[in-house]
């Protein structure tokens, strides 16, 4: 199934906003109805796509490099769907019917030697190669600053389980599986990877490691990074193959040179990971704090000293009160026996004997610093809804509402004033653009030393939303950068972080960076202008 082309995954699970909601949007941040619908696709498709640049012997290369012309294509709807990624202001470009960020074509390679090939014949003909996954790209990923044509290059023929060691315990899977299509063929075999970021039903194998993601389960499964042991890049120059054993001391881990960087070094066309037996038993429940600082003490100490769940979440009083840790029930009743506070889920994954250990001791941490046992409920709702939330983003736009999230990491100590940094930023500047926000937060992944913090931001969308949105997306990220934070913790760089990225690792650290791409990519093909600035 193709992604909804200008929004988020199935359209069937697209459902409108209750009555309820859009009465409060209204009423509390003055969100009016879009003056005008979202353009159609049929209608972008007859006549507003720029025609393809990709001629003469550049498309004869490209056509032989993927074996043949049906593995090309230049069709307005194929490349309006590779367009952009899925950001708010990405959806709002698209959703207007500007298309200037369209691909030329679009290329579906079968296989490694085909990938080398394409990327081969693109550095001759000076043509900016866009590794495609999933699509899902939510900081301007896949809008390259290509000064002349550029294609898309679409993994999703390469969408297999190549090789299983039962005795290491680890998988090699191609890039373009799919999230669902890979724990199936793992599932196959009583295996699980334990990666289930809010992506996971449309995002791929590929761009969990290119992007360095997260899983909701990180606390239990770690992140996607730590999981990798292996990776096969094609990249103009030739083939990195890298990871012959879990750790080795030969010198700086190129594994992690590859990982995190979006396309702009390689395509990685293979990844070796490590994997679980499948759990015996799932739990999730819910606990409620009285404050986010109690309840951020309580999942440091869970984090530092154990025992650590498989999940392990805190959402701020602000996301408690509007019900977004449960975004498929948003507007319902609060099904927990107190109200206010700050609402915690914890899920336990593993043997039933393991589960029944680990719940029982995080009990009384929990109990030992202030938390109120709301039971199984609202874990579940969470569990039942935890891929939902993309899809009420489409449903507040739909609605005149502006929704979009930003995320960052820091240390435990940095933590409280780094959520506040971020949410007076964000109040401030759009209260000043006369749109008063709604910023909400929680903590999805924990670390003995630190913890992220995932911001979700609705408000009415002013007269231009993209550009009304630049200042606002701007503080943020310098409240980030000031406070202490990490301009990204799962989300990548792309473009929208590129300047705060650079601010972040130095200018010893850019040229370190642009020297390798210099090596591996000299023409400058692969995806310019992210993660480093193009020129």
């Amino acid at each position: 199934m193709e992604m909804l082309w200008s929004g988020w995954g199935d359209p069937a699970k697209a459902a409108p906003l209750p009555e309820a909601v859009v009465g409060l949007l209204r009423d509390l941040l003055g969100v009016k109805p879009a003056s005008t619908p979202p353009a159609e696709l049929a209608d972008l498709a007859a006549g507003a796509v720029p025609a393809s640049r990709l001629t003469g012997s550049a498309l004869a290369a490209l056509t032989e490099a993927v074996g043949g012309p049906e593995q090309l294509r230049t069709d307005p709807e194929s490349r309006i769907r590779h367009t952009r990624g899925k950001s708010t202001p990405d959806l709002l470009e698209i959703r207007a019917g500007r298309l200037d960020a369209a691909p030329d074509a679009v290329l579906l390679p079968a296989d490694h030697d085909q990938v080398l090939a394409v990327l081969q014949a693109c550095s001759r003909h000076r043509i900016a190669v866009v590794p495609f996954g999933g699509g899902t790209s939510v900081v301007g990923g896949l809008a390259p600053e290509a000064d002349g044509c550029f294609v898309a290059l679409d993994l999703r023929r390469l969408n297999r389980l190549t090789a299983l060691d039962t005795v290491s315990r680890t998988a090699t899977l191609q890039p373009g599986l799919r999230g669902p299509e890979a724990e199936a063929l793992l599932a196959e075999q009583g295996f699980t990877l334990g990666h289930f970021p809010q992506s996971f039903e449309w995002a791929t194998v590929g761009g969990f490691a290119a992007a360095r993601s997260s899983g909701q389960a990180s606390a239990g499964y770690g992140r996607f990074d730590e999981m990798v042991v292996g990776l096969t890049v094609a990249t103009p120059e030739g083939t990195l193959d890298l990871g012959r054993a879990p750790r080795s001391a030969a010198g700086p881990d190129l594994r992690q040179l590859v990982l995190g960087s979006e396309g702009a070094l390689g395509v990685i066309t293979s990844v070796t990971v490590r994997i679980h037996p499948l759990p015996a038993t799932r739990v999730y429940e819910g606990w409620r704090f009285p404050s986010f600082e109690a309840g951020a003490a309580a999942l440091r100490r869970l984090a530092q000293d154990g025992p650590l769940p498989t999940v392990l979440r805190l959402s701020d009083e602000t996301e408690t009160m509007v019900g977004l840790a449960r975004p498929d029930a948003i507007g319902a009743a609060d099904d927990g026996p107190s109200a206010g506070g700050c609402l915690a889920v914890t899920g336990f994954e593993g043997t039933a004997e393991d589960t029944a250990r680990r719940r029982e001791q995080a009990r009384a941490v929990l109990l030992d610093c202030g938390g109120e046992p709301l039971g199984e409920a609202p874990g579940e709702h969470w569990a039942r809804g935890r891929y939902s939330a993309p899809y009420l983003r489409d449903s507040l736009l739909d609605a005149g509402a502006f929704a979009e999230t930003l995320e960052t990491a820091a240390f435990w100590s940095g933590i409280p004033a780094l959520h506040d940094a971020v949410r007076r930023a964000l109040t401030e500047t759009l209260t000043a653009a006369g749109t008063p926000p709604l910023v909400m937060c929680h903590i999805s992944h924990v670390y003995p030393t630190g913890a992220s913090l995932y911001f979700t931001v609705v408000s009415a969308q002013g007269e231009d939303p993209v550009a009304h949105w630049a200042p606002a997306k701007a503080a943020a990220c310098d409240a980030i950068a000031a406070a202490g934070g990490t301009i990204s913790h799962h989300h990548g760089v792309g473009t929208d972080h590129r300047a705060w990225y650079t601010q972040e690792v130095g200018p010893l650290g850019v040229a370190a960076l642009r020297a390798v791409k210099a090596v591996l990519d000299p023409a400058g093909i692969l995806n310019p202008g992210i993660l480093l600035p193009s020129r």
